[in-house]
């Protein structure tokens, strides 16, 4: 099978000709119709994750046909159209039984603990745990949003800030995370500001239904950018979103919050010692609260699936463009450098 393999950190990718997986017990093969290009998988290739060993394939949010099926596996057979959680629970843990597999303690993600879905072939672990059938009048693209930044947003949304109706979102970062927040936000009837350094993006988030933007540059302090917050939400937001992982992004979500309000942090917050600042005087005195959120597990999808088949929620309309491994070859590096207005799909088979 064709694959984009990465053999440094930071270095170039070359698409390569690999052996296809073995499919051990209880996983499936699956033949990867379109992957989506995310920032997560920028941090995989700049060295972020311990758990990526060299040489690798990237890939984690994914959708296509399953080509063949391992032992033990009874809920899915060739042929089957098919997505998956970037988090693949074990299946057998206390979390997994009561349907938290993304907080698996055992668990394995593709393109970060194994080869990932910049291939032809990706292979997901106890796939009985893991897999989620797509609907019929979904197509592979939209579907293989889900896997991450969709699922992630809408779980951060709803089990993790239980946004109510007509309440404020803050949106920091409107990237492919930040857009899925957007819409799923004004879905849900919540109210959006969607905050960028970029024009592009806040251009899609407002066609997106977001009810005000703000463009930041290099001057604006998380203080500064927090007080637009507060102007516009006439107090500050009851929900804020970091979608980007950055100490400015972090500190100005939450400070943009109203008294008692709730943070949840969905971009990575890599550092060298493996902890990460947030103002904590503020969540103190204010009664903040933090949360974190780590995708979706497969269990919890079926409420956002009745969405987007009704069309209440769209992933589709984030995309981008559609590109093949030689031009993701070039894309991934680029990610931190470039401000998109939407998601790029890869389809390996390009």
């Amino acid at each position: 099978m064709r694959a984009l393999v990465m053999e440094e950190f930071r270095g170039p990718l070359a698409i390569k000709e690999l052996a296809t997986p073995d499919v051990p017990a209880g996983a499936v093969l699956i033949d990867v119709v379109a992957t989506g290009l995310c920032r997560s998988d920028w941090h995989a290739w700049s060295g972020h994750d311990d758990d990526v060993v060299l040489p690798h394939v990237p890939g984690h949010e994914f959708a296509g046909v399953v080509s063949a099926v391992g032992d033990g596996v009874s809920r899915w057979h060739v042929g089957d159209r098919v997505t998956s959680p970037f988090v693949e629970g074990c299946g057998d843990c206390e979390w997994c039984r009561s349907g938290n597999a993304q907080v698996c303690p055992r668990q394995q993600q593709p393109g970060f603990t194994h080869a990932g879905s910049f291939a032809e072939q990706v292979v997901i672990h106890a796939a009985d745990t893991n897999l989620i059938a797509i609907p019929e009048n979904v197509g592979f693209e939209a579907a293989a949003l889900l896997g991450c930044r969709f699922a992630t947003a809408y779980r951060a949304l709803t089990a993790r800030a239980r946004l109510h109706p007509h309440e404020w979102v803050t949106v920091v970062g409107a990237g492919g995370v930040g857009l899925s927040l957007v819409m799923i936000a004004k879905a849900l009837g919540g109210r959006v500001v969607a905050v960028d350094r970029s024009p592009a993006p806040l251009a899609t988030a407002t066609g997106l239904g977001a009810d005000a933007v703000i463009q930041t540059d290099a001057a604006d302090t998380p203080t500064d950018i927090a007080a637009r917050i507060h102007d516009l939400t006439a107090g500050g937001s009851h929900v804020s979103v970091d979608a980007v992982g950055s100490p400015v992004t972090a500190a100005t979500a939450v400070l943009g919050l109203r008294r008692r309000g709730r943070h949840v942090q969905v971009g990575l917050l890599p550092s060298d010692d493996g902890t990460s600042p947030l103002p904590m005087a503020r969540v103190i005195a204010w009664e903040l609260d933090v949360l974190g959120s780590h995708g979706m597990a497969a269990a919890d999808y079926p409420p956002m699936l009745q969405m987007v088949a009704a069309g209440t929620l769209d992933p589709a309309a984030l995309i981008a463009g559609t590109i093949g491994l030689a031009e993701a070859a070039s894309a991934l590096p680029a990610m931190a450098a470039t401000a998109g207005a939407g998601t790029t799909i890869i389809d390996p088979r390009r």
